[in-house]
């Protein structure tokens, strides 16, 4: 196989700018500030759910669901319009609108209001991913693409720390600043924590707005590059969004014929039952609704893309290697959402360990194990693919998995606490070179064209199978068991599942880079 960055005798391979690397920074602290902002909700928990009268189930509604489905969701019609439209523009009016809803979560009086901000947030943030991947696969050749992702990758960890700790910084020091009721605009320290948090990322949208927008598909092969699409990005943008928000999804679905609204139905019908049993059989209705939605809304805008996209559709569903890659790394995503969730609670409860102990031994290893793997894991994929064999990349995530699996282990049967926090860095640092080595899969082996989209469902796949279920199948096991432990092992039953869909991947590449020569 011929690699479109070997240079022909006498040239010289392609130079990275070092405003490539200026970038990848500025990317990767609006990276850290969406996790900041995703992850405070968590941080502040205990004062949150006290004001709100917010019971443990709404309040993990608000934390998983209601974001991830509505992350999920947006991140399609926004990756597409990405693919379209000025990517680093959309990318500033993205992190306005996030920041702009997490300093009004500051301002919420009830559960509702949180609800509809922390709605908020997931659309604004679902802009992140898919117009970051297609940027620095277009700053970075493809020698470099995984080690730039999982750089910025890397701030999904250091985000998911700083919250930790800005976040009780703000809050216990406002409340302890004054005498109880004598707070200024009667704010309690969670909802300045919100406000704090959310209005700086207004005026990072202008500096995010400032970067160059580089050439699309800059490095790649010209046989990959083609025209961007006719016509305005919004309208297509618009119609985008019919093809995946109920119930304009039955409009869209008409208007390509009666087949297609027939199927569209059925698809609802068999979601919804599907919804009403498992609500009848486990309860936690809003739950299978919210999902239900979620998934309904996905089926509506494969049929879509597979009439209107062809290409993209192709490259998504059709392509055992995507479909692999995303499934198998959306399980993964099961097993690290669900520790994220519960980790430091097993911590306080099992070995009896203070909140300020586990905020600094459970978020800061946990942090420097998942920034330091998540860009372990992009450097090696890069090393052992060359740059053009793909199907070693895969190797990385399937042994990030394999690897992290020990740590984790021991981590759920010492009875040490010492040895619990020593296993917390090896298990987020493994689990993460998993992520490093699977974006830098998606994005090398799409087209440039449909990347932003490709990312767009890839992360719908970590968002879909991780957030919207791993941390409830946790919770869930350990209220019917009575155990956390339980419910952190149980969520292990996934992992087979994810050596089959990555297996699946890496032989379909294998196959292809052989056939390819």
């Amino acid at each position: 196989m011929e690699d479109p960055e070997t240079p022909a005798r006498g040239e010289k391979a392609p130079r990275i700018e070092p405003y490539s690397w200026y970038a990848l920074g500025v990317l990767v602290i609006v990276y850290i500030l969406n996790f900041i902002d995703r992850q405070l909700l968590t941080i502040l928990a205990v004062d949150l759910k006290r004001d709100l009268g917010i019971s443990d189930s709404e309040f993990g509604f608000l934390y998983g669901t209601a974001f991830g489905v509505f992350y999920a969701l947006f991140g399609i019609p926004l990756g597409k319009l990405a693919d379209r439209w000025t990517r680093t523009r959309l990318l500033a009016i993205g992190l306005a609108v996030w920041s702009a809803m997490t300093a009004l979560s500051g301002l919420s009086r009830n559960f509702t209001q949180l609800g509809l901000a922390r709605i908020g947030v997931g659309v604004g943030e679902a802009s992140a991913g898919p117009s970051a991947y297609s940027l620095l696969s277009d700053y970075f050749p493809p020698r470099r693409r995984a080690t730039a992702i999982a750089i910025y990758s890397a701030g999904i960890y250091l985000g998911g720390g700083v919250s930790l700790f800005i976040g009780s910084s703000i809050a216990n020091g406002w409340n302890s600043g004054f005498a109880p009721g004598a707070h200024p605009f009667g704010l309690a320290g969670w909802q300045v924590a919100f406000l704090a948090v959310g209005l700086p990322g207004l005026l990072l949208a202008g500096w995010v707005n400032s970067l160059r927008e580089p050439p699309r598909g800059r490095y790649d092969p010209p046989a990959h590059r083609r025209a961007p699409p006719e016509g305005s990005p919004f309208t297509a943008f618009l119609a985008d969004l019919g093809t995946i928000v109920p119930p304009f999804t039955l409009i869209a679905a008409a208007r390509r014929g009666s087949g297609a609204l027939t199927a569209n139905i059925a698809a609802a019908a068999i979601i919804a039952a599907l919804s009403a049993g498992v609500t009848a059989l486990l309860g936690d209705p809003v739950q299978w609704i919210a999902l239900g939605v979620g998934s309904y809304a996905i089926f509506s805008w494969a049929a879509s893309l597979r009439e209107h996209d062809p290409a993209a559709f192709a490259a998504i569903w059709k392509s055992p290697s995507t479909l692999g890659v995303t499934v198998g790394y959306g399980l993964i995503s099961f097993v690290s959402y669900a520790n994220s969730a519960f980790g430091p609670l097993y911590a306080i409860r099992t070995f009896h360990a203070s909140t300020d102990e586990v905020a600094i031994m459970v978020g800061g290893l946990a942090a420097a194990g998942g920034a330091a793997g998540v860009i372990a894991g992009g450097a090696m994929a890069d090393r052992l693919s060359r740059g053009h064999d793909n199907a070693r990349r895969v190797l990385v995530v399937i042994g990030g998995l394999a690897a992290g699996l020990l740590p984790y282990a021991v981590m759920l049967t010492t009875a040490s606490k010492a040895v619990f926090y020593a296993m917390v860095f090896p298990t987020w640092f493994l689990l993460s070179a998993a992520l490093g080595g699977a974006s830098g899969t998606i994005v090398n082996i799409v087209p440039p064209q449909v990347r932003a989209t490709a990312t767009a469902a890839f992360l719908l796949g970590a968002t879909m199978l991780g957030l919207a279920l791993g941390p409830y199948t946790a919770g869930r096991l350990s209220t019917d068991f009575g155990s956390l432990k339980v419910g952190l092992v149980g969520v292990l039953a996934v992992v087979p599942i994810a050596f089959a869909a990555l297996f699946i991947a890496w032989r379909a590449l294998n196959r292809q880079y052989r056939a390819e020569g």
